[in-house]
């Protein structure tokens, strides 16, 4: 995990770094331009002196006085020292600043990040809490007009793009039922506390967790589906029903326990498609995620906020991958590592 997310950090930094975003400059010309009264009785020449030695210093306290990318990258990271004598970058909790916001990249990120985890962990988990329990259902009933009817209407939530579920989806709740609003976070003009605000809050999360939620389940209903049918075609299973084992006992200790290796991967995997998924439904529904977030940065070309993004998204990646190897050892003692 580590070499991995060392290789991508230069990646990322070397990709950042191609981008024509001088921070250094761009806040020493606004220091000059705003000072109006430090300019006052300037020549041309003193103006221009007065920017190149604030700039100078700018670029000292920023680590960017040199060319040389290797000793860039090291004080980006927080390892190198600036041209000041002291270290600030990323493990010093330095992750930029944000031109369009005004203010440091770390905290223009936390609400939106609150709120990206908030819907895509609840959405996980009532996805998880329908797929699972719907897929052994329809394993145990293979053929039957359930089966088939699940198949199609899953199939169906699979082929369709999300988006247009989502348009589907405020065209039946909010236009013809009216029971959610079709965007935004809050009520306009409201200043709740307590309880009204976790219930008019709800109100507005209620339509997109409902959205992501459908949009998940075709396909994880279907894998589930296919990972219990041979899981019950088994020798295993077999032998256990023909000693008389409960049935009950069969499918949720003997199946589902063999069942759960191929839906560990896909689980984890699922729920990080997810939170790259919630980009488009967060811009759809008005939501104040990082995925709303991502698209403003690149649209105004807010560079700092757009790398911690990325980084946050490649350390939920890494992280899913940690959790599905120590998960397999979890669900299948034979794949544990030796002590």
């Amino acid at each position: 995990m580590l070499l991995v997310l060392f290789i991508l950090s230069i990646l990322m930094f070397l990709i950042y770094h191609l981008i024509p975003n001088n921070r250094a400059y761009t806040e020493a010309k606004a220091e000059i331009q705003n000072n109006k009264s430090a300019l006052k009785g300037k020549t041309p020449e003193e103006q221009e002196k007065m920017f190149e030695d604030r700039y100078h210093e700018l670029q000292l306290q920023y680590g960017t006085d040199t060319k040389n990318m290797a000793l860039l990258y090291l004080r980006w990271i927080g390892v190198a020292k600036n041209g000041l004598g002291y270290r600030n970058g990323l493990l010093q909790g330095n992750f930029g600043y944000s031109y369009e916001l005004k203010m440091e990249v770390i905290e223009a990120v936390k609400d939106p990040m609150k709120n990206t985890i908030f819907i895509n962990v609840i959405a996980t988990i009532l996805g998880l809490g329908i797929t699972i329990p719907l897929g052994i259902f329809c394993s145990i009933r293979k053929g039957s007009k359930i089966d088939q009817a699940v198949q199609v209407l899953t199939i169906i939530g699979y082929s369709l793009p999300s988006f247009i579920i989502c348009i589907v989806f405020i065209w039946i709740f909010c236009s013809l039922l009216g029971w959610f609003p079709p965007s935004g976070m809050k009520t306009p003009g409201s200043d709740y506390h307590g309880w009204q605000w976790f219930f008019d809050r709800m109100k507005y999360m209620a339509l997109p967790l409902i959205t992501m939620t459908f949009c998940s389940l075709g396909g994880m209903t279907r894998y589930v589906r296919a990972s219990m049918i041979d899981s019950l075609s088994l020798d295993c299973i077999r032998t256990a029903r023909a000693k008389g084992v409960k049935e009950k006992t069969v499918i949720y200790s003997h199946a589902w326990r063999n069942a759960l290796i191929p839906i560990v991967t896909q689980v984890v995997g699922w729920f990080l498609g997810i939170f790259g998924g919630s980009l488009m439904f967060e811009n759809i529904f008005g939501i104040n995620g990082m995925g709303k977030m991502m698209i403003q940065a690149l649209r105004t070309s807010d560079f700092d906020v757009v790398i911690l993004l990325q980084l946050f998204y490649v350390f939920v990646a890494l992280l899913g991958n940690l959790i599905i190897d120590i998960v397999y050892g979890l669900v299948d003692p034979r794949v544990r590592v030796d002590k």
